[in-house]
Parts: C-alpha cells; sequence; structure tokens
C-alpha cells in the first residue's frame, strides 16, 4: 500500500522525527486558509502516489494566502505528469500546504528490506533532492548502505559512522543517530516495505527535519494494522486496481490492448512476454491464485472486460490447485452475464483439462481455443488487431 506524504509525515512525526508544519488541503480556499494561519511563505505540494513532482510542477511557492489558493486552483482537480506517472498523469485531489525553510544542506535517508540477506538496509547519501535515482543509477558509490541485524536493530555505532561518511557537523551527529533509530523503529513497527525521507535537510540552525516523505505498507500485514483503512486513497489509484483488492484478485493496469487472465505469477510474467513477443501489448497483469473459486474467476474477467482498451482477452491457465473445470465454469457465467463483446483466447493444462475444454467447446460461445502459449499470444495478439 503506498500512503501520501502528509500521512507518511504524520507517522514519522508520532516516532519523533522532525517534519516542517504544515496542513493538508481539498480546496483552493482552504490551502489560503492554511497558509494565512502559518504566516509565512509556504509550499504547496500535490498529494500523489508517484515521485518526481517537483519536475512536473506539483511542488510550488507561494508567498501570501492569496497566492497559496491561486497555485492550490492550479493543481486541485488537475492530472499532473511526473516522470513516474506516464504520460497519462495522476489526478490531484488534495495538496499540502506547509511552512517555507532556509535549507543549508540536502541529504537522502531510507530504509528498505533486503530480501537477500533478510535484513533492512539503511541507505543514506549526501547527494538528496530530485536527482538522487539518477545518482544511485549512474554513481552507486555516493549511496551509503548499511545493513541491520534484525535481533539487534540499529546500533549507535552504525548510525555514527553514517553520519560522519555524510560530512555532518559533529555537533550534530547525537540528533542525526537519535533519527537514524527512529526511522529503523517505524519501518519495523509500522510494518513498512520502503520508509524514505528525500530530502531529509540540515537547516541553517544546524537541526534536521523530514521535508518530504515516502512510506510503502506491507499489505499482508493489514490484519494487525485496523488503522490502515483510513490511509487508503482511491481517488489516487486506478478505479480497476481498487476493484481487484475488493475481489482478492491481484491486478496492475498496463497500457496494452490485450487482457491476460493467468493463474500464478511466473505464468503471469511470462504470458505478457510472450504476447510482447509475437507483436502485442498486455493491457494488465491479473493473477487470479492457485486456489481461485468460480467466483474470483468470474470478478476477474469482470475486470478485463470494465477495461475500454482492451480488444482481446488472453486467458492462460495452468490448472493445479485451480483446476481447469473450475476456470471454465467460471469463464461461462462471466461471458453469459457480462455480454462479451471482445474476443477471448483460452489456453488449458493440468488438472481437468479435458473437462474444462469440454465445458467450453459445449458453451455455445464462440471462444478460440489454442493449447500451447505462443499459440494462445498469436491468436490474442490477431484478435486484438483485427
Amino acid at each position: 500500500m503506498k500512503i501520501h506524504e502528509y500521512q507518511a509525515k504524520s507517522i514519522l512525526s508520532g516516532y519523533g522525527i522532525p517534519i516542517p508544519k504544515g496542513e493538508v488541503a481539498s480546496t483552493p480556499a482552504e490551502a489560503g486558509a492554511i497558509c494565512a494561519r502559518l504566516g509565512k511563505p509556504v509550499v504547496v505540494k500535490a498529494q500523489v502516489h508517484a515521485g518526481g513532482r517537483g519536475k512536473g510542477g506539483g511542488v510550488r511557492p507561494a508567498s501570501s494566502p492569496e497566492e497559496a489558493e491561486r497555485v492550490a486552483s492550479v493543481l486541485l482537480g488537475k492530472r499532473l505528469v511526473t516522470p513516474q506517472t506516464g504520460p497519462q498523469g495522476v489526478k490531484v485531489a488534495k495538496v499540502l500546504v506547509e511552512e517555507m525553510v532556509r535549507v543549508a544542506k540536502e541529504l537522502y535517508l531510507g530504509a528498505v528490506v533486503d530480501r537477500k540477506t533478510a535484513k533492512v538496509v539503511i541507505m543514506a547519501s549526501e547527494a538528496g533532492g530530485v536527482e538522487i535515482e539518477e545518482i544511485a543509477a549512474l554513481e552507486p558509490e555516493r549511496v551509503l548502505q548499511v545493513q541491520i541485524d534484525p535481533g539487534l536493530g540499529v546500533q549507535a555505532y552504525q548510525a555514527r559512522r553514517v553520519g560522519y561518511a555524510l560530512g555532518l557537523n559533529p555537533a550534530l551527529i547525537p540528533s542525526w543517530s537519535r533519527l537514524v533509530s527512529s526511522l529503523y523503529r517505524a519501518f519495523s513497527e509500522i510494518d513498512a516495505t520502503l520508509v524514505e525521507i528525500n530530502p531529509l535537510v540540515v537547516l541553517e540552525d544546524n537541526s534536521l527535519l523530514a521535508l518530504d516523505a515516502k512510506i510503502n505498507l506491507d499489505d499482508n500485514a493489514s490484519f494487525r494494522h485496523p488503522e490502515w483503512k483510513d490511509l487508503g486513497s482511491s481517488e489516487a489509484e486506478d478505479p480497476l486496481e481498487v476493484e481487484a483488492s475488493r475481489y482478492r484478485v491481484n491486478y496492475i493496469k498496463l497500457e496494452g490492448n490485450i487482457g491476460c487472465m493467468v493463474n500464478g505469477a511466473g505464468l503471469a510474467m511470462a504470458t505478457m512476454d510472450i504476447i510482447k513477443l509475437c507483436g502485442g501489448e498486455p493491457a494488465n497483469f491479473l493473477d487470479v491464485g492457485g486456489g481461485a473459486s468460480a467466483e474470483q474467476v468470474e470478478n476477474a474477467f469482470r475486470l478485463l472486460v470494465s477495461d475500454p482498451h482492451v480488444k482481446a482477452i488472453l486467458i492462460n491457465i495452468f490448472g493445479g490447485i485451480l483446476r481447469c473445470d473450475v476456470l471454465a465454469r467460471g469463464v461461462l457465467e462471466a461471458a453469459s452475464k457480462l455480454k462479451v463483446r471482445v474476443p477471448v483466447v483460452v489456453r488449458l493444462e493440468g488438472t481437468n483439462v479435458e473437462e474444462g475444454r469440454r465445458i467450453l467447446r459445449e458453451s455455445g460461445l464462440d471462444l478460440l481455443v489454442a493449447t500451447g502459449m505462443q499459440e494462445a499470444a498469436e491468436k490474442a495478439v490477431s484478435a486484438a488487431r483485427a
């Protein structure tokens, strides 16, 4: 789960990490009122689930309440295009209005899971700011990494070593060490997969401030975090992805026109690859899982036909836990209810495959049946073009 900057800052503030004064606004008038309450120049920041907002014009200064209101009116309700959103952009429903501060130095600080070592890695760089992705790619040696033993947590010497390596003023090292420990504690306790402060700034008075923050939460831990229900932002997510989460289906919207329904993430990736190899473009990643019911298959099918860009559907199932006959009944139920008007290619293998093929063959529906993955992909690409 991705959450907005203002939500991430609120969480980090609860762990003692200093953040700028500010409030979130949903209307231009609210933005102007917040600026008036702060009584100083502000920065108006679009709240979307994408990085590169500054490059896309989503972070703008305002020196007065009137200007804050005007800037908010430009951002709210518009689609913000950044290097991470794609050309379609993301609609801005809220803005964060916070005090403008005088920055002496920008740093980067983050925590992420290293799955190879089963440890959390603390990452830091003296090159914080909007170019950190490019620096990490071109000059990885400028990003310091420290592996944290989950049984011990961040040790004081580890935090100090990183602080001195970043060239911090020795007088700042104690507060830096506390901040790093707080970041790790937050990461662990909220079940995050990523916590990132970029930039973490050193102010002119030699204090630290989290000027921006990003947190990704592990959906698998939602059962022990009832408070997460208030963090979701359906307006910032693709409507089909929101609907898929209600059906407990793994779905990611893509830019192509061939809808894919597959069981198993590896087979789904292979299916998308072979579609591209045959000259087509997948419209989505959709994994119905190994033990899907006929109802889940029907709901997955509903997602595919709800996408107006889909011109053909490819169903690629290897029956193991999910039997081919269950899949076939789910497809027929969905097709009859939804009055599907695009070509459907079905490739089945595995448990009860002959029964599944019989069900499809005797359904009376106009389905294209394939016996191999390449044949299925070729039929789907050809059908989408036609």
